[in-house]
């Protein structure tokens, strides 16, 4: 780095250069010492000419010059020319054995972003391909869009909407994020850990279900060396410190199965390797293991010709060392998501050290090593299309699916959840093979199935047992859906608290945008309006109209009632849009002096609150009369208002009680109605009812009255009903003191063998 360029940095970074907080010397050092942009790229072309022909690495030669020419005087934070970014990138996708247009995209993912060259000028001189992969990789532009997360979601929305036409794509965001973070120490210690978190949360779990192994573990160290670096050290040391032992126990191990191995089945290649940082790191800091426990930091690797070979292998694995239950995968039979086959197991070595297996063909290698990226190595490109696209429909799928949420987040948190390292294989009763990722419950299963099947189910049975509606399934598990035939049915909204996948999540708000949208309205109006209230935004009706309907079209609604509706079946939060939204209200139609009246308001003490001896405080009421009405009968925790009647005090309803007004402004007589608030130190009883769906069988009221009964619950009333297709309905009344206390007893009721479901009536 030139002395001018040195202190060029540090004027705009505003610190001194040998600050430790902020740019760790030894990289610093070893980006000096690095080779000028041209003789990067001279050595990339020696590299690409062995295999490339001489039209492909002219092309390349010409994507140099002008990315060249268009990022002249730009600059990395670390000093160094802005085009040595472009090289490494195209470099890496060399690595990976990708193709001279990805390479000449990398070269130019930048031009149309940072420079005056445009989409136009790139498809004119390599094609409509190129164009279209620059785009891709491309940043969004300048969207309205509230918060970073937002925007984060956008770019994400992008780039997989770009991936769906052309997998190329998120190749070369890979590529442009590995070495990204490998110059992350230049970058200021906030934007390391915001970087790292989306690299870890994002893009290592999309390099994982692509299958490129190399490039999902170098991320995913990367992150954890910036998010924990402690942590990164210690383990580093602990490696080191077993480097020499560690070496001479794997070439034991690896002669001893060569030996025994090739007498089966000469042509196999035997390696070892070591666990990534992040792989040890995820066992001793997540699931609080220590180094010792870990059972596959070693790892014996055999690569075979052929399927049966593998099996054979795995014979004299079993006969040569001792097992360890529950270690044994089969890939092979059934692949994860990504392609990944092969088949693992551990086993105990000499001294007692257990270590890894990996049993696959060279076919399966190269597909474990390279993922989506064979393709282009090995010389496939992208022929068999329908193939190659049936094995990527899961890109398809997660836009099919967040199109239903109109939270841009959504597509963010669906990678963090949905393509996680972790997956669980189960089965329906007619033997097919459904991936799930760990923790799914058999709601996630019957969405996973169809659509139909969820919004219809009424319980599930596990290997012929019936189990409650959130349990979660299990590797090798026979599910069952049972659905009920009744119209209108529907899932529950209680389902949104535990369901793991996003895939079920949204068709379920899907069904509830569809089949509830008038209520949905009616409710996000009421959400809004008592927002704004809380929020102190006043405005005339023609000023709420035009106010709601500029926020409506920046989260992208058409109108105001498709907004209120997302608010009602919970596809938008209101609670976190509120911020921006008072931003917005301040801006729109509040002047310098009304903001400080604002703030005088707020901070007055708020009105007196008077306690009632039924635990009910309402607001402005001394020692008033309360009772409890039995249409809808609240208990503690239920969100309650307030009905002054006339000469029998104040009735107390449940919010969304069928008698209370969905918009209190707009009925007869709005001075009637109350806010009412529950007591915390409230310790009274109260009634509730609760229906039962239940299999009809011998002792089942038995069972459920032991389960009440060992609760301590009073129990005011029973009535049971027999159904013709083999089911009953119960309805019990209990004693309870509170919504808690209600949801417990519910959560007990629903565990019982044959109990399909329990609802408050």
């Amino acid at each position: 780095m030139s002395e001018e360029n040195e202190k060029r940095l540090n004027e705009n970074l505003n610190i001194d250069a040998s600050s430790e907080d902020y740019i760790d010397e030894s990289v610093l050092a070893s980006q000096r010492s690095e080779k000028s942009a041209d003789g990067l790229f001279e050595d990339l072309i020696v590299a690409v000419s062995e295999t490339m022909d001489k039209d492909d690495i002219e092309y390349i030669k010409k994507a140099y010059a002008i990315a060249r020419e268009a990022h002249e005087g730009q600059f990395r934070r670390s000093g160094e020319p802005y085009i040595i970014h472009p090289v490494q990138v195209a470099k890496i996708l060399y690595e990976l054995g990708m193709d001279s247009e990805s390479m000449i995209a990398a070269l130019l993912h930048d031009v149309v972003e940072d420079t005056e060259l445009t989409k136009e000028d790139v498809k004119k001189d390599f094609g409509e391909d190129v164009a279209e992969l620059v785009e891709g990789v491309t940043k969004l532009g300048k969207v309205p869009l509230f918060t970073k997360e937002e925007q984060q979601a956008e770019n994400v929305r992008k780039m997989l909407m770009a991936m769906s036409q052309d997998i190329r794509v998120i190749i070369i965001k890979l590529a442009d994020r590995i070495h990204n973070m490998r110059t992350l120490a230049f970058m200021r210690p906030h934007k390391r850990r915001e970087k790292a978190q989306e690299t870890l949360e994002i893009y290592a779990p999309i390099a994982h279900r692509l299958g490129i192994r190399g490039v999902k573990e170098e991320l995913e160290d990367l992150a954890i060396s910036y998010l924990d670096p402690v942590a990164y050290r210690e383990i580093q040391t602990l490696l080191e410190q077993q480097q020499s032992k560690r070496k001479e126990y794997l070439d034991s191990i690896q002669k001893k199965i060569n030996d025994r191995i090739k007498q089966v089945v000469p042509n196999c290649s035997i390696t070892g390797r070591i666990k990534s940082v992040h792989g040890i790191y995820r066992k001793m800091y997540m699931q609080g293991k220590d180094f010792d426990e870990i059972y596959d930091i070693y790892a014996v690797r055999i690569i075979v010709d052929d399927v049966i070979d593998c099996y054979n292998c795995l014979g004299i694995i079993h006969d040569m060392f001792k097992s360890i239950p529950g270690r044994f995968k089969d890939y092979i039979s059934t692949p994860k998501a990504n392609m990944y086959q092969s088949l693992h197991t551990t086993v105990i070595g000499e001294g007692g050290i257990p270590f890894e297996v990996q049993i696959r063909t060279w076919e399966m290698h190269r597909t474990a090593e390279y993922g989506v990226a064979a393709h282009w190595k090995y010389k496939l490109g992208m022929s068999g299309k329908q193939k190659f696209e049936e094995k990527f429909s899961w890109i398809r799928q997660l836009l099919e699916s967040q199109t239903v949420s109109e939270n841009p987040e959504d597509i963010v948190n669906t990678i963090k959840t949905d393509l996680v390292q972790e997956e669980v294989f189960v089965f329906t009763p007619k033997g097919s093979v459904i991936s799930l990722p760990a923790g799914a419950t058999v709601v996630d299963f019957a969405y996973a199935i169809h659509s139909a099947v969820g919004n219809r189910m009424v319980g599930a049975k596990v290997d012929g047992r019936i189990v409650p509606i959130d349990y979660e399934v299990k590797t090798g598990e026979i599910i069952e859906i049972i659905t009920s035939s009744q119209q209108g049915k529907g899932p529950s909204r209680d389902w949104l608290k535990f369901v793991k996948t996003s895939g079920a999540r949204n068709k379920i708000r899907s069904w509830f945008k569809k089949e509830r949208r008038d209520e949905n309205i009616l409710e996000g109006k009421l959400e809004v309006e008592r927002e704004f209230r809380r929020n102190f935004i006043r405005l005339s009706d023609d000023d709420f109209e035009k106010f709601i309907t500029v926020i409506a079209q920046r989260q992208r609604f058409t109108t105001a009632d498709d907004f209120y509706a997302a608010i009602g079946y919970g596809g938008v939060s209101l609670n976190k849009m509120m911020p921006h939204i008072k931003d917005e209200y301040v801006k729109m139609f509040k002047q310098p002096e009304e903001k400080q009246e604002d703030v005088i308001k707020i901070t007055k003490p708020a009105q007196k609150r008077s306690k009632s001896k039924d635990g009910v405080i309402i607001e402005g009421i001394e020692n008033c009369l309360i009772k409890f009405s039995k249409c809808c009968s609240p208990l503690p925790g239920d969100n309650i208002i307030g009905f002054i009647t006339r000469g029998h005090g104040v009735s107390i309803h449940k919010r969304d009680c069928t008698n209370v007004p969905k918009v209190i402004e707009l009925c007869d007589e709005p001075e009637r109605w109350i806010s009412a608030s529950w007591d915390s130190d409230i310790k009274e009883e109260f009634t509730a009812t609760l229906s039962i769906t239940c299999l009809d069988r011998v002792g089942l009221m038995a069972d459920v009255s032991k389960v009440i009964a060992d609760m301590r619950v009073m129990i005011y009333g029973i009535n049971t009903k027999s159904k013709k297709d083999g089911r009953a309905s119960i309805e019990l009344t209990l004693a309870v003191n509170g919504i808690e206390h209600l949801q417990g007893v519910m959560a007990k009721i629903l565990k019982i063998n044959g109990i399909l479901d329990v609802e408050r009536a």
